[in-house]
């Protein structure tokens, strides 16, 4: 496979080339700015048949809604190349970004959109069915799985909260228990008037038959018939690369994950790092997350177009100053004074 070149200089290196990463790089391109996207190719979606709740574009397979947007961002002189970035160095006013093939590459401005790691319960057949059988997002999967027998399992803050969800497109949901903490009577009093069944007892695997989802095998070996299981997986923000920086991840107050803290527009505490998508916004969906991408975007063109404004100005001044015009006099004379 031939490597895409790489220049030594860009305006902005866009680290993650997933909606968040191609919708800033598009606006930044569009913005005649020099910008590259430094893609490792893991979608967090990727197992996913759709994308779902995105407007014009229902239905449409991850990997083909990358390549329109790869496409996008090519047509107006962006360039998208495959490679994992391990670390990022200050070196003068730009920043030293360095792939683990070990190129580098030198920016004005980063934005790093590189997403979350899903870090999923250690029950057998979980990993397998991610996607497509076992889900976290209602939003992402309720329509697709409407009407099914759907099971959530309690692995996280958040595993009350998406048994009420999914109720919304079930009516044959099963609450287990697992490890967690027993439920208080408030949420009890909830379940039971939205008919959501409780099993008590550790989960010991899935049952899959057929590369589908059958069952939930507990502990003692009783297996509960399910079609669906929904977990809340634990989500933590691919950014360690960005530590020599002293930028690093902390928790969400919800404790469902790790992620980058920025401000609403995606600007970090380290001057000229931008953050968006799920980096940084744990539940953000890819609408949301293109859209954060843009906005950055937007916001890192304007940084750059007030600095080089300065730039400017102080040029335009030092133009006219006793000193600067004293060099352009001895340039004129070349050396032979009028004796005044």
């Amino acid at each position: 496979m031939v490597t895409e070149e790489l220049k030594d200089r860009y305006d902005v290196v866009v680290v993650g080339g997933g909606a968040a990463g191609l919708s800033g790089a598009l606006m930044l391109a569009r913005a005649r700015r020099t910008v590259v996207v430094v893609d490792a190719g893991a979608p967090r979606n990727a197992p996913a048949e759709g994308v779902h709740g995105l407007l014009a574009l229902d239905g449409t397979a991850p990997g083909e809604l990358l390549e329109r947007g790869r496409a996008d961002v090519r047509r107006y002189g962006g360039q998208v190349v495959p490679g994992r970035v391990d670390g990022v160095a200050r070196d003068g006013d730009r920043f030293a970004v360095s792939l683990a093939d070990g190129r580098t590459v030198h920016a004005r401005r980063l934005l790093v959109t590189t997403g979350l790691v899903d870090e999923l319960p250690d029950i057998p057949g979980v990993r397998d069915q991610w996607g497509r059988d076992v889900v976290h997002c209602p939003y992402c999967h309720g329509w697709e799985i409407r009407d099914r027998a759907i099971g959530v399992l309690a692995v996280g803050p958040m595993s009350v909260h998406q048994a009420l969800l999914f109720r919304q497109w079930s009516e044959d949901v099963t609450f287990f228990s697992h490890t967690a903490e027993p439920l208080t009577q408030e949420q009890a009093e909830q379940f039971a008037a939205r008919g959501i069944r409780v099993v008590a007892g550790e989960v010991a695997s899935l049952e899959v038959a057929d590369d589908r989802l059958a069952g939930v095998r507990l502990a003692d070996g009783t297996v509960v018939a399910r079609e669906a299981v929904v977990v809340s997986s634990r989500m933590v923000a691919r950014a360690g690369f960005l530590a020599d920086l002293g930028l690093r991840s902390v928790e969400h107050p919800s404790g469902a994950g790790e992620l980058v803290p920025a401000d609403a527009a995606g600007r970090t505490s380290v001057p000229g790092v931008w953050v968006a998508g799920n980096v940084t916004d744990l539940t953000a969906q890819v609408g949301a997350s293109a859209a954060a991408g843009a906005g950055a975007g937007a916001q890192i063109n304007m940084e750059l177009v007030t600095e080089e404004t300065g730039r400017a100005v102080e040029a335009a001044r030092d133009a006219f100053s006793a000193e600067s015009e004293a060099r352009v006099s001895a340039l004129v004379t070349g050396g032979r004074d009028h004796g005044l």
